[in-house]
């Protein structure tokens, strides 16, 4: 679940801010995030947030945020499967709204370089920021849907051996919900991995590939694939950037009782 819960997290603020907006459910006012083809089953952990909640408003109701909690969950995640651990701000307050029409231009498995970097732009993220968090794909999975093009269209940026391999779990036509580690090598440990996949053109989506792939953030990712405590702590940096997105804070929003309604 850790890649999971880092993803939840990073779907929560590239979409208003870091507001926990993402947990919120269909209602009569609502039109839920979850429900955007960028998270319509594939984002997960909702069940794991809800019960830090519960416990929490146990023993100290009505004074942490679902939004904080997907944060820290985000932090401890990493630092679970090896990754770097941070300080994790915390005051956020949660949003009474959600907007699917944003969270449907989340970033997507199809995009190329350059509007990668301008969307993480506009989220105050920088071309480092983007790679390094792209890194937390080392413990992640993927969807068939996501990279059937990628292993069935022959081409150039990626390895023949690695893309034979991959359609083993991924069938040129059905089996679009079966999953497979985007790191073949280490899929459950938080490591370097990744870019050294990227280096030998074994970046499962194409938008992961795209990092290697003769432009500006080839530099990156060959630092990254040398250098495993430069990638973590760059990571932990970019996290804490990207914890800071439009927060709601003072008077604005509220703290939910229960993360995926409004009170």
């Amino acid at each position: 679940m850790a890649a999971s819960l880092i993803r939840l997290h990073f779907h929560d603020c590239f979409v208003q801010g870091c507001d926990a907006s993402i947990l919120l459910d269909d209602s009569s006012s609502i039109d839920s995030e979850k429900n955007a083809l960028p998270n319509f089953k594939s984002a997960r952990g909702f069940e794991v947030i809800d019960s830090v909640k519960s416990q929490l408003e146990r023993v100290c109701p009505g004074v942490v945020s679902c939004a904080d909690i997907v944060a820290v969950a985000a932090r401890d995640a990493s630092f679970a499967v090896g990754g770097p651990s941070w300080t994790v701000k915390l005051g956020r307050k949660d949003s009474t709204t959600a907007s699917r029409s944003l969270a449907e231009n989340l970033p997507s498995f199809t995009d190329g370089l350059d509007k990668l970097i301008s969307t993480f732009a506009t989220k105050g993220l920088n071309a480092r920021d983007l790679v390094a968090l792209s890194g937390a794909h080392t413990i992640g999975q993927a969807q068939c849907a996501f990279f059937r093009d990628r292993i069935y269209n022959n081409q150039s940026n990626i390895d023949a051996g690695f893309a034979s391999t991959r359609r083993r779990q991924c069938p040129a036509n059905g089996g679009d919900s079966n999953l497979s580690p985007l790191d073949l090598v280490t899929p459950n440990s938080f490591d370097n991995n990744y870019f050294k996949n990227l280096i030998q053109k074994k970046g499962l989506l194409a938008s992961d590939q795209v990092l290697f792939s003769g432009g500006s953030t080839d530099y990156i990712v060959d630092e990254y694939s040398k250098n495993p405590s430069k990638f973590k702590s760059d990571f932990a940096a970019a996290m804490i950037k990207m914890a800071d997105i439009s927060p709601l804070t003072g008077t604005a929003g509220q703290i939910r009782r229960v993360c995926n309604i409004v009170n």
